[in-house]
């Protein structure tokens, strides 16, 4: 169970609505889905060296109170971070709260 205090991030559930440009190509937009307060739990961090260059990426837990229609396909924006949902997990499929488990590239 969530206790209110918890959440003290108010987050922003974006969907991906794919556009298309004036060459017709598609490209990636993103559209607010929901706006809730939130808990957000660093989980673990690491630093790889990829194409010449150091990267960070920083694996999550956000805690939210149910809300249906949440999917892996949906990312998560907490002021200027933005977060790749991994996961969604209902615990005890009692439907009072959602757990996405996130990744964070820096």
């Amino acid at each position: 169970m969530i206790r209110a205090g918890d959440l003290r991030h108010k987050i922003i559930i974006q969907q991906n609505t794919p556009t298309r440009d004036a060459m017709n190509a598609e490209i990636d937009s993103w559209a607010d889905f929901a706006t809730v307060w939130a808990s957000i739990e660093p989980i673990r961090g690491k630093e790889f060296w990829d194409s010449q260059q150091v990267n960070a990426e920083i694996t999550g837990k956000i805690k939210i109170r149910y809300l249906a229609g949440v999917i892996s396909k949906m990312r998560v924006k907490y002021e200027t971070r933005i977060f790749e949902i991994i996961s969604v997990i209902n615990p005890g499929e009692k439907n009072s709260e959602l757990q996405l488990m996130v990744k964070e590239s820096v």
